[in-house]
């Protein structure tokens, strides 16, 4: 037991990393750790830094953090893991003075707080890792940091193997738990008062790759958990989004929201296949056309990436246009980014970093103008809102079963609760983007 010890985290990237740090910490406060306090004048004993490989950008942010936390904490014992961890460790160590002990993705659950030893600071960095064909293990991990809303882990690791994308080398193969496992965890959200669940992976459509199970399986078992109000599927490829499930989910399911995160990536055949995608233009339209079809009202965000190498103006301009042709909700754009490892390093022409950043530029306006036209599509419906408990000094908000964001005056009672509103005719601004107002 760690009696009397701090620790503080520090998370980069993505959900799924999240839900990770936030069940480490779990496991860390039953051995005796507790949250160091900003502002309490003592510095933490321990720091787990979970970092992001996904572009050059991202980690960079985790070298500038990881140094800025050393010079803040020069005594902590400074743990990373993570990403950026499995796939550059050497690096990291090489860099980064101050670091004791770097941990890859097979280490990273609940193993890790067996490699702290007594949190003696180390001469240099100890690195503890494996091949990414050795990532084995999955790490049942659940985000409880938002007593609303939790992030539950399904699957970890991917197959794909696109040519743009290290995550492979960084998480290891497709995995997952069985679906016994999964509906364990939700009951245990329901027993911790939790009223949503999304569900969150690598590559969740994918489910049941190691245990001989389907996601559509793991959807229809989920569905019959009593004392969730709403699921929503984190993100899922387009060619495992089955017609089938789509039908269910529109006449059948009780508990899933109408709410759709797909990657598309490319609105170009010719880029997709160089990215190594497995599917083309005409298969993701036609699931747009039929989620719109049979849910009119469901939110469908779309990520997609600017600058591919080998992306030239035309067939830019290509996926632009079949962008602002699908009767999507929102664009979730980002730059392409040189990987070391990936296939994509050898495709040519280069498109320059300007011209990629001009690109993002251009998609994310039409995001904007996508979701605000989504947005003013549903003022004066009738939706169903999970209020959340507000920042001290704002207005209380919360989300409806698609994914639009309300703000109405503050009634403590109702906080993770539903009520049923009429989406006004005013639409303001947050920090996160366009919001109804309502009277609750």
């Amino acid at each position: 037991m760690f009696v009397d010890k701090t620790v503080a985290y520090y998370t980069l990237g993505c959900r799924l990393n999240f839900a990770e740090s936030s069940t480490l910490a779990a496991r860390l406060k039953q051995l005796g750790f507790e949250r160091a306090k900003q502002g309490s004048g003592r510095a933490a004993d321990l720091i787990v830094v979970n970092t992001c490989a996904v572009t050059e950008q991202a980690t960079a942010k985790c070298r500038q953090q990881i140094r800025k936390l050393i010079r803040q904490n020069p005594d902590a014992f400074v743990v990373v893991t993570g990403c950026y961890a499995q796939i550059e460790p050497k690096e990291l160590a090489d860099s980064i003075g101050g670091i004791d002990l770097i941990v890859g993705q097979e280490y990273k659950g609940e193993g890790l707080a067996s490699l702290l030893g007594t949190l003696q600071k180390r001469p240099e960095a100890e690195v503890i890792t494996t091949r990414f064909q050795e990532i084995q293990t999955f790490h049942a991990s659940c985000s409880a940091d938002d007593r609303t809303r939790h992030f539950l882990k399904v699957q970890d690791g991917c197959n794909y193997f696109c040519t743009y994308c290290t995550i492979p080398m960084a998480r290891g193969r497709s995995r997952n738990p069985n679906i016994a496992e999964v509906v364990d965890q939700a009951r245990q959200v329901v027993a911790q008062g939790g009223r949503e669940i999304v569900l969150t992976g690598v590559n969740i459509g994918d489910f049941g790759r190691s245990t001989g199970e389907t996601f559509f399986d793991l959807c229809r078992a989920l569905d019959e958990v009593e004392g969730i109000e709403r699921y929503r599927i984190g993100s899922i490829e387009p060619n495992l989004l089955t017609d089938e499930i789509l039908q269910w989910l529109a006449h059948d399911s009780q508990r899933f929201a109408p709410h759709f995160h797909i990657p598309l990536q490319a609105g170009s055949d010719e880029v997709l296949s160089l990215m190594r995608r497995r599917y083309d233009t005409a298969l993701f339209r036609h699931k747009v056309e039929l989620i719109r079809s049979l849910m009119p009202d469901a939110f469908i965000g779309v990520d997609v990436m600017a600058g591919m190498r080998g992306e030239t103006a035309e067939l830019f301009q290509r996926s632009y246009d079949f962008l602002d042709s699908l009767p999507i909700s929102q664009l979730h754009p980002f730059t392409y980014s040189e990987r070391t490892g990936t296939k994509a390093l050898e495709i040519k022409p280069i498109v320059p970093v300007p011209e990629r950043h001009e690109r993002t530029a251009r998609l994310v306006a039409l995001s904007e103008q996508k979701l605000h036209d989504f947005y003013v599509s549903q003022m004066g419906t009738r939706r169903r809102v999970l209020w959340e408990q507000p920042a001290k000094g704002h207005p209380m908000h919360g989300f409806t079963e698609n994914y639009i964001r309300v703000e109405a005056p503050y009634r403590k009672e109702l906080v993770n609760e539903c009520t049923d509103v009429v989406l006004g005719q005013e639409l303001g601004e947050s920090s996160q983007g366009p919001v109804i107002l309502v009277r609750s």
